[in-house]
């Protein structure tokens, strides 16, 4: 990790796409998220990539956000006291908070790797999980959000139908739309197939 020198050549381009779609604007929203959500107590970290990343590198930051999206009693994250550090300690505390975000129901595709933010690969993929999970508590609706609901999208959510037995019956009986309608059509003009048109004055 520490020892890993400067890409050249495509893995250099790779990177650089990487890096671009990290959002600043967006760092400014998550960084007031989490400082609501968790408490002034976790400071404010120096603007841009580096600045985000030392500050969530350790998984604290993370873990105490998690947690405060489950009532007193039912923290999924032990949080030490002191903040770990040594390397695989640190690795360790972002994983639970990982495992912690997937438990709370954010998809497989939208959770980081722990190396995205550890090594800075891709800070675009830790903002996207920190989106989704603060999209989730927004949905959820359960009272342990703190903010501004308009800092997230709400997920769609279901809208069950229920139908009596007499409205599935009458529904039989209907013909959609879909299936196409006869009326109007006839058969005025039509010739057989390679005869031609027959016009006689």
């Amino acid at each position: 990790m520490a020892n890993k020198g400067p890409s050249y050549g495509m893995s250099r381009e790779v990177q650089s796409k990487i890096e671009k779609k990290y959002d600043e604007e967006l760092e400014e929203r998550l960084v007031e998220w989490i400082i609501v959500q968790c408490g002034p107590d976790v400071g404010r970290p120096d603007r841009g990539r580096l600045g985000f990343q030392v500050w969530l590198k350790n998984g604290v930051i993370l873990s105490k956000l998690v947690n405060s999206l489950y009532p007193d009693g039912s923290k999924p994250v032990k949080v030490p006291e002191n903040p770990p550090s040594m390397v695989f300690k640190q690795m360790e505390q972002v994983a639970q908070f990982l495992k912690a975000a997937e438990d709370y129901g954010v998809t497989k595709t939208d959770v980081f790797q722990t190396v995205d933010l550890f090594e800075g690969k891709d800070l675009a993929a830790v903002q996207r999980t920190l989106m989704a999970l603060g999209s989730l508590a927004v949905t959820k609706n359960d009272g342990h959000y703190r903010g501004d609901p308009n800092w997230f999208m709400k997920k769609a959510q279901e809208h069950k139908r229920e139908f009596t037995e007499s409205q599935l019956q009458e529904g039989k009986h209907v013909i959609g739309l879909q299936m196409g309608s006869n009326r109007g059509a006839s058969q005025a003009g039509m010739t057989g197939y390679g005869r031609p048109r027959q016009i006689i004055s």
